[in-house]
């Protein structure tokens, strides 16, 4: 992991101010929704995010300093791998959720509206197979999702009415209160307890929604699933799930992938490991046979003389890496099959190579040499 110093491009003595004004700047860079939602800008988001959280308060900062990522293993500092965008991007409107998403569209200062109000994410399962993982696919999702109310488009004000501003804050969706106290005058913000920090006030609310400005609805997403994903990757797609209350900005759904398993493969990245049995008459004199691949077959020669657990590598004919060109291998690992019942003509055969097994060799140095000694030898190497 990197210094989270280095991520944020600040002295290790910088002071709080400087550490957040260096993470709204890069934030701000690398916003998915800035960068048509790169997954490496993501990624960045998320880093810078985790770095912003530690360095941000005093005793994780403490920390941090003195044991390193160790010292703040179990929060954030466990791993930006384990920190979610969702997360990331709760901090991010939490500290700068007042001015910093209008700045990543050249926006003005809007305190409160639609995006105050986004709907709930959701997280939807997709199983794929390994023949998806190899090739990609595409799916069809159908989701039940909160749209905008039909009859009053959203807004929540009964048909005929509208919204008004709110009389108790302006229409800013949020009240200052000024107290007293031995340290001086102190000035708090909040959201308006009238309105609920909208700004507006529906004085008729719709019948049909409740004066929410949402009802259910199945929706039909396409998503498209690129080659080389595993168990546990996700797609997210921006702006596609619950609307919001009264004209509130859309959530996003996370599609999480599960691949499931293939009895014939263990997947090891990139790479697929299958188990050949193959019998000893193959093992001793060699034999061309035909493994499974992905999608297809290939002929795989085995040599005379194989011995069993051996591993034969057959390559390109893996998994894609994901946004790769290149694809992993598959791995052959042979194992002799012993027959656990023979036929009469089986034992008989057996039983004249048994013989042929047996005799013993004579060398000059006197010793015997019979056929399970110089199966010793070439084991030992003695």
């Amino acid at each position: 992991m990197r210094d989270y110093y280095e991520v944020l491009g600040v002295e290790r003595n910088a002071d709080a101010d400087a550490i957040k004004r260096a993470y709204r700047r890069l934030a701000l860079q690398y916003h998915p929704d800035r960068n048509s939602g790169s997954r490496d800008a993501e990624e960045k988001f998320k880093e810078l995010t985790e770095a912003y959280e530690i360095l941000k308060d005093s005793d994780k900062r403490a920390a941090y300093d003195r044991y390193g990522h160790a010292g703040v293993k179990g929060g954030a500092g466990a791993g930006f791998g384990g920190f979610s965008f969702a997360d990331a991007l709760d901090i991010f409107m939490r500290d700068f959720g007042g001015f910093g998403v209008e700045d990543l569209f050249g926006g003005g200062r809007q305190r409160r509206g639609p995006s105050a109000r986004k709907g709930p994410d959701m997280r939807v399962t997709v199983p794929l197979t390994l023949e998806d993982v190899a090739n990609g696919a595409k799916r069809t999702l159908r989701v039940d999702v909160m749209n905008a109310c039909a009859t009053c488009d959203g807004s929540g004000a009964a048909p005929g009415t509208s919204p008004v501003t709110c009389s108790t804050c302006g229409g800013a969706g949020e009240v200052r209160r000024v107290q007293r106290s031995f340290l001086g005058q102190l000035v708090s913000v909040m959201p308006c307890p009238d309105c609920g920090g909208e700004g507006q006030r529906i004085e008729r609310a719709c019948e049909q929604c409740s004066g929410r400005g949402v009802e259910r609805a199945t929706r039909e997403i396409e998503v498209a699933v690129p080659p080389g994903v595993s168990t546990g990757d996700y797609i997210t797609l921006r702006g596609q799930g619950n609307a919001g209350v009264r004209n509130g900005m859309r959530g996003d759904i996370l599609v999480v992938l599960e691949v499931e398993e293939d009895a014939r493969f263990v997947r090891d990245g990139a790479d697929l490991i299958y188990e050949l049995p193959i019998t000893f008459s193959q093992a001793a004199l060699g034999a061309e046979l035909e493994v499974p691949t992905i999608g297809g077959s290939a002929r795989l020669r085995i040599a005379p003389g194989t011995q069993s657990g051996r591993l034969l590598r057959m390559r390109g004919k893996g998994l894609p890496h994901l946004q790769g060109t290149n694809r992993g291998d598959l791995i052959i690992r042979v194992v002799v099959w012993t027959p656990t019942s023979l036929t009469p003509e089986q034992e008989s055969l057996f039983r004249q190579l048994s013989q042929v097994e047996a005799p013993a060799e004579r060398v000059e140095d006197g010793r015997d040499r019979g056929f399970w000694s110089r199966v010793k030898e070439a084991l030992t190497g003695s």
